[in-house]
């Protein structure tokens, strides 16, 4: 599908009633699932926003998307892929700008180049009480990416069309940095395991995706 229609189709779609938490936790183990259902914390949750950056591939009808790999760290998503995005400050505009502005500190890209065209469903995070407004912008050139290396070790892009393929879907035993090990679902694309709260995210994405495109 050529870049501009999609966009505008999606843009579209996002103003429809969203697809939401069910299928959010299609993307979530077991233990995930109990832990989101615990809203004990949320009202007190940290407000942090992420964004989905789309842009045109090589070719006429290609559609990417970027992630981000986070470095070794002493911290709760060490080594993990992301979207870029981060917590709201005081001298942000909205939770927009926020996702504006750390996509800028994280991977460099000119902003001011950005389309924000909608947003997805919020998505609490009980380990790190954050709670996360998803919004979904697009660029209409491939951005020039500069990543803060000490946030990002490594600038992940993944094609439209391999988010859509069902065969990317998979199950593996993850093991976490409290030694606990768990069974959950992922997108395995390119050599990279996409799970948890970046894997919800997308999932209603894909989920929205899917009845432009498909």
């Amino acid at each position: 599908m050529i870049f501009s229609t999609f966009t505008s189709n999606l843009k579209k779609e996002l103003e429809k009633p969203l697809p939401g938490r069910a299928v959010q936790l299609t993307m979530s183990s077991i233990r995930k699932i109990r832990e989101l259902f615990d809203f004990s914390k949320q009202n007190q949750a940290v407000k942090s926003s992420v964004l989905i950056l789309l842009y045109p591939g090589s070719t006429d009808d290609s559609i990417r998307l970027v992630l981000m790999l986070r470095p070794t760290y002493d911290g709760i998503h060490s080594g993990q892929i992301s979207l870029p995005g981060g917590k709201y400050e005081s001298s942000d505009t909205d939770l927009c700008g926020t996702a504006l502005r750390e996509a800028h500190e994280e991977i460099g890209i000119d902003t001011h180049k950005v389309n924000i065209i909608g947003k997805l469903s919020e998505l609490y995070i009980p380990p790190s009480n954050y709670l996360v407004q998803p919004f979904i912008g697009f660029s209409e050139y491939t951005p020039t990416f500069n990543p803060d290396r000490k946030e990002v070790e490594k600038i992940i892009e993944i094609s439209l069309s391999d988010l859509l393929n069902d065969t990317n879907i998979k199950r593996k035993h993850i093991l976490l940095r409290n030694g606990a090990n768990i069974f959950a679902p992922c997108y395995i694309i390119d050599g990279y395991t996409i799970w948890g709260a970046t894997a919800m995210i997308l999932s209603e994405f894909r989920e929205i995706a899917k009845r432009i495109v498909l």
